[in-house]
Order: C-alpha cells, then structure tokens, then sequence
C-alpha cells in the first residue's frame, strides 16, 4: 500500500479515555451523532461526516483492558490512513494512541505499530 492510498476503514485504540470523553470527542467531528445498539462493551454509533453515514463501533477494554477500540467501518472519513486518524485523536484527547502501521496487506507484520503521544510518533512491536 502506498502511503497516501485511503485506507478502507480506520481503526485506532485509545488509553485509558472514558466512553463518555470519547462519544465527546466523536460528536466534535460529526454533524450528527446517533446511538444504534450496545452489546456488552460494544456501542455501535451511526456518524455524519462531512455529509456522509459512516458506522462506526467502539469495543471498550480491548487489549489489557486499558485500551478502546474505534473502528470508522468506511472508506469516506476526513483522514486518508489509520495514522492520521491517530494522531489528531493524541492531540485532542490527550493519551496515548495506537494504531496498525500498515493497511494489513498480505505479508505485512500484524504486531508493527504506530504508538502516538503528544508529539511522538514512533512504531513500536504490539501483539494484541
């Protein structure tokens, strides 16, 4: 994958943020926000952005338990990659955030990381 091929989707896992601070942060983004359905720990949202419906899911304590998972099930969000993605969640929700360091294409290493914390971006080693 190239690096500024659109990703299809977004994924990014955020630490240690409440899903009231995160649902906060996602309507900041949105001209709307609605609820769909919870399972357990998962909140499946329907987003508006930039006019378009995007599904996104957030799945709490993912990975250690310290970590959220928000997965923007769409190729039509304002950012082109994961990392992009990321690194304006670090800013606006100061914490640590992680994301995939790849588009996981074939032969890529699942475990390679982007870690993102204030101004850092380095990749790091994650099995999740």
């Amino acid at each position: 994958m190239t690096e500024e091929q659109r990703h299809p989707d977004i994924e990014i896992y955020i630490k240690d943020r409440s899903l009231d601070r995160i649902s906060r942060w996602l309507e900041s983004l949105c001209q709307s926000l609605k609820r769909d359905f919870e399972q357990g720990q998962v909140h499946h949202f329907v987003a508006v952005i930039n006019g378009c419906e995007i599904p996104v899911m957030i799945h709490e304590k993912v990975s250690g338990k310290a970590w959220t998972s928000i997965w923007f099930n769409s190729d039509q969000t304002p950012w082109i990659k994961d990392l992009d993605c990321a690194q304006q969640a670090a800013r606006e929700l100061d914490t640590e955030i992680r994301c995939i360091a790849s588009g996981w294409t074939s032969g890529d290493d699942p475990d390679e990381w982007w870690r993102i914390e204030q101004e850092t971006v380095e990749k790091i080693h994650w099995k999740t």
